[in-house]
């Protein structure tokens, strides 16, 4: 079967389900789109990786690619392999010396450590066909950026931050690290960003 590449390009809280993330992975050279519900624990872990952030300590996800790393075995993609019932199975495909292993995974830890590990993301023509959506093209041609919070979050989170002071965003930023809540730290880090700009 060909494959066909996907990336990230929007990772935000599900407007389906409650205390659930959809991470929306794009084709790479198309206009379709796959959304996938995922937890709230594996979209915090996506967000830090997709951002760049260093946790204070090894989540999960970073202390798999360093055991992986220490053993020579590479990540070399995921394959988003099957739907069934509306779950979606993928598989870790890894390199070492000597052999090639799949590995099944959920899909939410197979694209933590891909976007971990900078490897390609793929799935098959009879997955976009079943559970993919077709985007209209607005004219730009542009990919657009991954966000790291959807755009509602933004907006409710931003009221509350734009009334507080410089010095007191960087206070609340320090908390939320302490306390590794990422996608808290994401939006406080993204305006005091916008301010700078200003």
């Amino acid at each position: 079967m060909k494959k066909i590449e996907l990336e990230i390009v929007a990772l935000s809280h599900s407007i389906t389900q409650t205390h659930s993330y959809a991470v929306v992975l794009g084709e790479t050279n198309g206009l379709r789109r796959l959304p996938i519900v995922i937890g709230g624990f594996e979209a915090q872990a996506i967000a830090v990786a997709l951002e760049h952030m260093q946790p204070s300590r090894p989540l999960t996800h970073d202390l798999m690619k360093n055991f992986m790393n220490a053993f020579n075995v590479e990540l070399q993609e995921i394959i988003i392999s099957d739907l069934q019932e509306g779950i979606f199975y993928s598989k870790l495909v890894c390199f070492t010396e000597h052999d090639t292993v799949e590995i099944d995974s959920r899909t939410s830890d197979a694209l933590a450590l891909a976007v971990r590990f900078g490897c390609p993301i793929y799935t098959y023509e009879h997955i976009l066909e079943n559970a993919g959506i077709l985007m209209e093209d607005g004219g730009t041609g542009k990919k657009q950026k991954a966000e790291a919070v959807g755009a509602e979050d933004n907006t409710a989170g931003r009221e509350d931050l734009s009334s507080m002071s410089l010095e007191e965003l960087q206070n609340l930023l320090n908390d939320v690290l302490e306390h590794e809540d990422y996608i808290r730290a994401i939006a406080i880090r993204d305006e005091m960003n916008r301010r700078s700009q200003m």
